[in-house]
């Protein structure tokens, strides 16, 4: 659909009613209908904790939130993917973790995410004052067109006296005093004490070796980008940690997309790379570090002289080179998947975590809860993993070991590599040589690094706010296995071709400009490959039809497809624009009698 193919506003659609079975947060315990809420605009946020696509749509949010706090209502509808993420308590703590200031209902049986249709994470639906939905939107890079919506609704309903002001529905929850909030990765330090990144706090805190007396902060702790002494500085919640050879660290401050470099000496924190801008499709991919930017980097460790950055916003390896002060991407297409290969042919899923040993770079590919390395060819290959929809925590042979969501990767003295199974809240070991996983630890909240000190391994428990020293056990710990798949239920597809709709309308105001080329792009993929009989590839056209296999019986339809819209005014010589991007991975069923449609929207209405 183009972006004069509007829809009509006579055609009018109530919104279903929310329903959680975890109920309200951030509401001081008051469980909303929406019958409660009508008069306002309100903004449907489904998102689940995992996917750092939704965590970069909660940054996006912010500014709305801010500047129309008397009229909209933000709603965070939680919906999990992982089985962990269905955990009441692990929403709480991820609702505190990432700062989320609106309330959130927590849905782990996807009872609100089925009766929206919601096919992907994150998605926006936007609901007038008189409780009718006027626009849903999936992926990033939604936030100006929602804020021209909303300034049009503010308008229109203002004039019938169906829009009601005042303050929202949202309660602060009571702070908790502990030395670190939802710590995320940790250094060990010359002197023998440890760096860890407060991520919650947007600081850096160094704690004696006794892995508890706080040493000092550096970070305001107010979020933000500013470079200076430790007590000015300024993070937006970093994340990984790394030693330079010049004694200094480097930082990876996830949210502010930029590197930083931390003098241990001094305190002084300054800017090595980015520009503070979040990376979008055609934005450069190499050059001075300091004007090229990123997308949510969670980790960095040196290798072969270079800083490696896990790139999880967009689903690649960079790197950021020392000497000359620039970036390149080392690996990755930026489509979401688990292809090994290349390269510049290889897949990821937001990388989070990385370890370097030997001729060897270890990623922790958190969602497709897989264990990765490259090598000196500067290929991807993988030792544990299948994809984007299997997950668990199953010990055994590599081929069938499964982990949940890991977040971490530390290599082990014995050249072994253990791993902060996050969502599993374990750390678990691969053994290069036997190609074996067992389990070192279970009951750890959340473990997302890990470093070995004297022998001992320190666990980041982020979700219990610490580190924890264990002793590394001559012999596993074994635990039952158990395989999960996706939360989601599969899509019954008819066999044979299939048409394929992808659903782009340009915000009121804008269009899609082709005058430098294609503004709009489709990516079409399966698992297994065998699915797709014809219509895979790349294309310009956000309509195709696709060829499915009915001998293959069920798979997942890999969609990925991105619109840029410029503002349409002739007499503007440099309009403004914007791009809209989003990653399907769609579970479908092959059924005779079922529909031979798909539509997936990516703005608009369907």
């Amino acid at each position: 659909m183009d972006d004069q193919e509007k829809a009509p506003r006579s055609a009018r659609v109530r919104a279903p009613e929310l329903t959680g079975e975890g109920g309200w947060l951030n509401t001081g315990g008051h469980q909303y209908s929406l019958a409660e809420l009508r008069g306002r605009i309100i903004v449907l946020d489904f998102w689940t904790f995992c996917c750092v696509n939704c965590l970069h749509v909660l940054d996006e949010l912010r500014e709305l939130e801010e500047r129309h706090r008397d009229t909209v209502v933000v709603i965070g509808v939680h919906s999990p993917k992982f089985v962990h993420e269905a955990d009441h308590q692990a929403v709480v703590d991820a609702v505190e973790r990432y700062g989320v200031e609106h309330p959130v209902l927590d849905d782990p049986r996807l009872t609100t995410w089925k009766q929206y249709a919601v096919r992907a994470w994150p998605t926006l639906v936007v609901i007038d004052p008189e409780g009718y939905v006027v626009a849903q939107h999936a992926g990033e890079g939604h936030a100006h067109a929602i804020e021209r919506l909303v300034e049009e609704l503010e308008a229109e309903h203002t004039a019938k006296g169906t829009l009601r002001r005042g303050d929202g529905p949202y309660v602060a929850p009571e702070p908790v005093a502990t030395s670190l909030r939802f710590p995320g990765k940790v250094l060990l330090l010359p002197s023998g004490n440890l760096l860890v990144s407060d991520t919650t706090r947007h600081q850096l805190v160094e704690l004696a070796s006794d892995g508890e007396s706080v040493v000092r902060r550096i970070g305001s702790g107010t979020r933000g980008l500013a470079d200076g002494p430790a007590d000015r500085a300024e993070f937006n919640e970093p994340q990984g940690l790394a030693a330079l050879d010049d004694g200094s660290v480097v930082v990876a401050d996830t949210v502010n997309h930029a590197l930083r470099r931390l003098d241990l000496v001094s305190g002084e924190v300054t800017t090595l790379a980015g520009t503070g801008r979040q990376w979008w499709q055609g934005s450069p991919t190499s050059g001075p570090a300091r004007e090229v930017d990123l997308s949510s980097p969670w980790d960095v460790a040196l290798f072969g002289g270079k800083v490696w950055i896990a790139m999880a916003g967009v689903h690649q390896l960079w790197t950021y080179d020392p000497a000359d002060g620039t970036v390149t991407v080392a690996a990755g297409t930026t489509n979401e998947g688990l292809v090994d290969g290349p390269g510049t042919e290889a897949w990821f899923a937001q990388p989070s975590g990385l370890a370097a040993a030997g001729d060897r770079l270890w990623v922790a590919d958190s969602e497709t809860s897989a264990l990765r390395w490259i090598g000196p060819d500067g290929a991807v290959r993988t030792a544990v993993g299948t994809g984007l929809f299997d997950f668990g925590h199953r010990d055994g042979d590599a081929e069938q070991a499964l982990f949940q969501h890991p977040l971490g990767v530390t290599v082990l003295p014995d050249g072994s590599v253990a791993v902060s199974d996050t969502y599993n809240h374990a750390l678990r070991r691969y053994d290069p040589a036997t190609g074996e996983v067992t389990t070192l630890a279970t009951d750890l909240r959340e473990p997302s690094d890990a470093v070995v000190v004297d022998g001992d391994i320190v666990v980041v428990e982020s979700a219990r706010h610490r580190l924890t020293r264990l002793r590394l056990p001559e012999e596993a710990v074994r635990v039952d296995g158990v395989a999960h798949r996706t939360r989601r239920e599969a899509t019954e597809v008819a066999p044979g071709p299939l048409s394929l709709d992808v659903v782009f309308q340009a915000p009121a105001g804008q269009k899609l400009d082709a005058r430098y080329g294609p503004s709009t792009r489709l990516l079409v993929s399966s698992t297994p490959p065998e699915l797709l009989r014809s219509g895979e590839g790349a294309g310009t056209d956000l309509t195709r039809t696709v060829d499915l296999d009915p001998e293959v019986g069920e798979g997942v339809l890999h969609v990925s497809a991105m619109a840029a819209s410029c503002d349409d005014d002739p007499a503007n010589e440099y309009p403004a624009c914007h791009v809209h991007q989003q990653d399907w991975g769609v579970p479908v069923r092959l059924v005779p009698a079922a529909t031979n449609r798909l539509t997936l929207v990516l703005a608009g209405m369907p």
